[in-house]
């Protein structure tokens, strides 16, 4: 009877919810309450992929979902990127019937990392893809060490994990771990390889086993790569799901030496998330031809590249999570490397959605010298906290000539909208995008 309770409730408050534009959270955790192990009573499909990590949860899910539902599945998962354990109850509890049998082939699940072992603690994932480990909100997360003791404290011997290969950090989850039950993605050395780090600190100068100094054949980007360590003989695995070719600026990649795909988002960041994906997708059994299909210049829907006209500008909306100084180095990138005049507009007006803080020392982790590039002819900063970054940016390589700083976003906007029609590059965060998005016009 509880069960049955717990999912009346959930149904009905998820019902209301979908009414005035909420309820992704609320009917789960009063479930909860009502039955607090209903989770580990409702029945639940034969495929279960969990997807966690700091960056590429919510991009890496809506692809596989894309792809398996392409393939003929019903997949459930959680789209409103509600990843603790009382959006998951929401999310599997409105989809069950009052037997508590979940409707569909695959239940999909984007997972908060450091909340995964509470909702893991009822059911196992038959696949958890892990995406990677960096720096995130140090004021709830701390090191990235500390996220990764979390992250374990989810994993079942009975889940075959998914892993990041080019992650020192996020390989050392198979270490005691079924080989059987461990496989692994990772970018072959390419065109976007260094054999110098780049970036303003280096979380993979020491092996996260023996602390003893790393040795890097190749970079990607941060301390993601080609690496091993002398002393304990931690290293890069051989990858079961390799891009073995990549041209960002080209917009091509190829998987596994045979299946080319084109990007819609160049940058990076995107082909992990599509790698990811792919390996998933590959072990669940969907159709190769229909995986190709899916992601061939695929473009995300859940708005972590928005394109847009402000004036007479065309302008791309780059979001970088607040706190996530990888974020941004990436999307910073991505900037670097176009070949027209542009104005770059940095947000940073509210840190998160979720809790208040009012700590930027995360600014100084980001190389905003990547924009000390001829291309850039402006950058404005704006925001509730636009002194911090400027004077962040006084210690970078960027003219003091080309910044521009304003508390208000809506006078950036409406300056935009007077005067000029290069390119606009908006980089912010969740919290803040709709302040700048409500003044233009969305392709």
């Amino acid at each position: 009877m509880k069960l049955i309770l717990a999912v009346i409730v959930c149904k009905i408050l998820r019902f209301i919810g979908g009414l005035i534009g909420k309820g992704s959270s609320l009917p789960g955790q009063f479930a909860l309450k009502v039955c607090p192990d209903v989770l580990g009573r409702v029945k639940l499909p034969a495929h279960i992929i969990a997807v966690t990590g700091s960056n590429g949860k919510t991009s890496t899910v809506e692809m596989i979902a894309a792809i398996l539902e392409k393939d003929g599945r019903r997949v459930v998962y959680n789209k409103e990127g509600s990843n603790q354990i009382e959006g998951v109850a929401t999310l599997i509890l409105s989809r069950c019937t009052l037997g508590g049998r979940l409707r569909g082939d695959v239940l999909l699940l984007e997972s908060d990392e450091r909340y995964a072992r509470h909702t893991f603690q009822w059911f196992h994932p038959t696949h958890f893809v892990i995406t990677n480990l960096y720096r995130d909100q140090l004021t709830r997360n701390g090191h990235p060490e500390w996220v990764y003791d979390a992250i374990r404290a989810a994993l079942s011997p009975e889940t075959t994990l998914v892993l990041n290969a080019d992650d020192p950090l996020v390989s050392c989850f198979a270490r005691d771990h079924d080989p059987d039950k461990v496989k692994w993605f990772g970018l072959d050395q390419c065109s976007i390889s260094t054999r110098e780090h780049h970036g303003v600190y280096h979380d993979g100068a020491r092996c996260p086993v023996c602390k003893g100094r790393m040795e890097y054949s190749c970079y990607h980007y941060a301390h993601i790569g080609h690496y091993a360590c002398p002393a304990c003989g931690h290293k890069r695995p051989a990858a079961d799901f390799s891009v073995t070719a990549l041209d960002l600026k080209e917009g091509r990649l190829t998987v596994n030496g045979g299946t080319d795909i084109s990007l819609a988002f160049k940058s990076v960041y995107n082909v992990y998330n599509i790698l990811a994906a792919w390996s998933a997708c590959a072990l669940a059994g969907a159709d190769p031809a229909v995986m190709s299909g899916v992601i061939n210049n695929y473009m995300l829907k859940n708005g972590r590249m928005i394109t847009f006209r402000i004036g007479n500008h065309p302008g791309t909306l780059l979001t970088s999570k607040h706190e996530n100084s990888v974020a941004y180095d990436t999307n910073l990138a991505y900037i670097a490397a176009a070949d027209k005049p542009c104005t770059v507009l940095v947000i940073v007006d509210s840190i998160s959605r979720k809790y208040f803080t009012g700590e930027t020392s995360w600014l100084w982790d980001i190389d905003f010298d990547q924009l000390a590039c001829p291309q850039v002819q402006k950058v404005m900063l704006y925001g509730k906290y636009c002194n911090d970054l400027a004077v962040r940016f006084k210690y970078s390589r960027v003219p003091a000539d080309k910044i521009e700083i304003g508390e208000d976003v809506r006078t950036a906007a409406q300056q935009l909208q007077a005067e000029g029609g290069e390119d606009v590059y908006v980089v912010t965060c969740f919290s803040d995008r709709d302040k700048l998005l409500a003044h233009v016009q969305r392709d």
